[in-house]
């Protein structure tokens, strides 16, 4: 069973596991360009990114929610959050009646797991409250790409369609152009109000929905804030009588003092995320985020100092034998986190659901377990310098073959799953039927073994609250993983192409991708700092160079979007 559990910080809102999952998925499997993809018309072949006066045309209104109040604001970009359970007697109520025609929806997205069967109970009660009677075609979202590739290219596609941000190669942009419709009609402006739980996301993540010019996305929320966070064992650190490190210098120091390799403990695991962090790397979570404009040039983040330092310092980690073997060896960085609760390696870094997720799946063994996230530091251990992440990365598409009817039904569907934390309409989307998805225990929504495999993987992609973390099972993980966030948002920048979801031009699409293998081979010792610089030398040259002047000029003609 999992006890109760919900978050927007993750691939899935709802809880840590399809998050993991995805995260996982996504870093394990990349993305290769596609052959072909339907592109027709201008729309099809559109580039570039769409900010400034023509996004305030596009854009929704931002009406705040005022349904239910979190116990802890949202501060320097940071989710909301909730530490308690709210009681069924008072939940509350945001889509007062039945919002569907009654109308048929099919929907392809990603699922990581055995699909459940399609007239499932949980299913069911969604499509009645709804009223919108939905056909799920879950895809293996280890191979997602693929198959969303050979639908696009395809003459026919579902009526809706989720696209994770990591899918957004090759061809698949101008297929979104071309092939699902502008929402704006029904959402820009003042005419969202009448989805007033979609009213509620943040302006900076509908920014995002923006593909082609137009308003064509249904964004999934996230905090602005980085989303990698270097987790230790705190209960350990205790134990042995450490202190977090505060500095570049002290980690290594402390790592080498904590490494007893025959008695299989290792300071930490690959820290190549946290080193970026660290160092004042910019984003690498988006093509669009390495690029920044610093004085009167635009630089991207491998051609900077500090991306060479942050591998440098990754590399001394390595060659001090203070890494596990296994992350020697490379393996899969989901492999880190069992390591971390095996107590074979004290630091690594990963998503911050990983902070409930662990601690949750390790209490039920362990009631001493104990783990947190420490600051980020920066170079000199003073202040960090930290880059703001995309607001959004993953969204859903209604097709532009869609009747009109079935656009509103759609928009009904990602309004009810909307509902914030602390309503009727959460409660069902987020957990299923009560006595059959979920039982109450001590005043905790507990989900059985048939809600684990049914509520999950769907309707977390067709609408969602502004950003929020809400554990009560875990009251004190929620507060920690929102003040981290908070503390960290006041470190935080936005490059100059923040919140956009920019369209690169097909010849230059993959120009970067071989750069995550090389950084893995410099922190390893395979390779050196000096082939990092030939690389970006190189990259310069087969088009690097030419991919910065149209990148400046869409900065020039549009502006950021902050």
């Amino acid at each position: 069973m999992t006890p109760n559990a919900a978050s927007s910080s993750g691939p899935s809102r709802r809880g840590f596991l399809t998050s993991t999952a995805a995260a996982t998925a996504a870093v394990a499997v990349g993305s290769p360009l596609l052959a072909a993809c339907g592109g027709g018309g201008q729309e099809g072949r559109k580039e570039g990114t769409t900010s400034g006066k023509e996004a305030a045309k596009i854009l929704p209104a931002f009406v705040a929610s005022s349904v239910v109040t979190p116990d802890i604001p949202a501060k320097n970009g940071s989710a909301v959050g909730f530490t308690r359970a709210i009681p069924t007697a008072e939940l509350k109520t945001s889509v007062p009646k039945t919002p569907g025609s009654g109308g048929k929806l099919t929907i392809m997205s990603p699922f990581w797991g055995t699909p459940p069967k399609g007239d499932n109970p949980y299913y069911t009660a969604m499509n009645k409250a709804v009223g919108v009677d939905v056909t799920w075609q879950n895809q293996d979202g280890v191979t997602y790409d693929q198959k969303l590739g050979a639908v696009l290219a395809s003459s026919e596609i579902p009526d809706v369609v989720v696209v994770p941000g990591w899918n957004l190669m090759g061809r698949i942009p101008s297929a979104i152009n071309a092939k699902f419709a502008d929402l704006g009609p029904y959402l820009s402006g003042d005419k969202v109000k009448d989805y007033p739980n979609l009213a509620a996301v943040p302006t900076e993540a509908w920014q995002r929905g923006i593909f082609g010019g137009r308003l064509r996305g249904i964004p999934m929320p996230a905090p602005y804030v980085t989303d990698i966070a270097p987790l230790y064992r705190k209960d350990l650190f205790a134990k042995k009588g450490y202190t977090v490190p505060g500095s570049p210098d002290e980690f290594l120091a402390w790592a080498k003092e904590a490494t007893d390799a025959k008695s299989k403990l290792w300071a930490c695991d690959d820290m190549k995320w946290t080193s970026f962090n660290i160092f004042g790397v910019l984003s690498g979570g988006d093509k669009a985020l390495w690029w920044n404009l610093e004085g009167d040039k635009l630089v991207n983040r491998v051609e900077t100092e500090q991306y060479l330092e942050a591998l440098e310092w990754t590399r001394k980690l390595y060659a001090a034998g203070v890494v596990h073997p296994d992350a020697v060896q490379g393996k899969a960085g989901g492999d880190a986190g069992n390591r971390f609760t095996a107590g074979e390696v004290l630091v690594y870094n990963q998503n911050i659901s990983d902070w409930w997720g662990k601690t949750a799946e390790q209490r039920t063994q362990n009631a001493d377990f104990e783990m947190e996230a420490f600051d980020y530091f920066g170079p000199d251990g003073g202040d960090p310098t930290l880059w703001a992440v995309q607001p959004a990365n993953i969204f859903t598409f209604v097709s532009n073959k869609a009747s009109e009817q079935q656009v509103k039904d759609f928009l009904a569907l990602c309004d009810f799953c909307a509902a914030p934390y602390g309503t009727k309409e959460f409660m069902l989307t987020a957990y299923g039927v009560e006595g059959t998805d979920y039982t109450v225990e001590k005043g905790l929504p507990v989900k059985t073994q048939q809600g684990v495999n049914e509520v999950n993987g769907a309707y977390d992609y067709t609408g969602n609250p502004a950003p929020y973390i809400a554990y009560p099972d875990l009251p004190e993980v929620t507060k920690g993983m929102v003040e981290w966030q908070q503390r960290m948002g006041a470190f935080t920048k936005k490059s100059s192409f923040f919140g956009l979801t920019v369209t690169e031009p097909a010849r230059w699409s993959n120009l970067a991708d071989d750069f995550e293998q090389l950084e893995d081979d410099v922190v390893r010792g395979r390779k050196k700092i000096s082939d990092v610089q030939q690389a970006v030398s190189d990259w310069r040259s087969r088009g690097g160079d030419g991919l910065r002047d149209w990148y400046r000029k869409l900065l020039d003609d549009n502006g950021s979007a902050d």
